[in-house]
């Protein structure tokens, strides 16, 4: 077992249920709280509501897209200091160098990274972000 608070959340954004299952599952086997959101509308609900200490983002999805939910996280007072972590299918720089410019911690390639690397990097913001 890491290091991880019980207390810690985070929040998994992504249209896929079977890849949001998973996380889910790994993430809560690791000791986070975690809570999912399967759109951007969602997603955005949802970070008032639960406030996470870190979020995993994908970037294409329906109603609004990752790149919007990010800008949204990242202007509003409230919720600017929360480590965004893109995890995307997305494997062209320019999207990863939109993601940076617009405030995202990391971009993480989904077909690239495996779930504990992934854990890893969420730990690495909160980390990040609390020192």
């Amino acid at each position: 077992m890491s290091g991880v608070s019980p207390k810690t959340k985070v929040l998994v954004v992504d249209d896929d249920t079977t890849l949001l299952g998973m996380y889910k599952e790994r993430l809560e086997a690791s000791g986070y709280d975690v809570a999912i959101a399967t759109n951007g509308e969602e997603a955005l609900k949802t970070v008032g509501e639960f406030n996470p200490d870190c979020m995993l983002l994908d970037v294409m999805m329906p109603r609004m897209s990752g790149y919007d939910v990010l800008q949204h996280i990242k202007t509003d007072e409230k919720t600017k200091n929360i480590p965004v972590i893109m995890l995307t299918a997305l494997v062209q720089d320019a999207s990863k160098q939109k993601s940076i410019a617009e405030g995202a911690d990391s971009y993480l390639i989904k077909s690239e990274i495996m779930p504990g690397e992934v854990i890893n990097k969420i730990e690495e913001a909160i980390s990040k972000k609390r020192n």
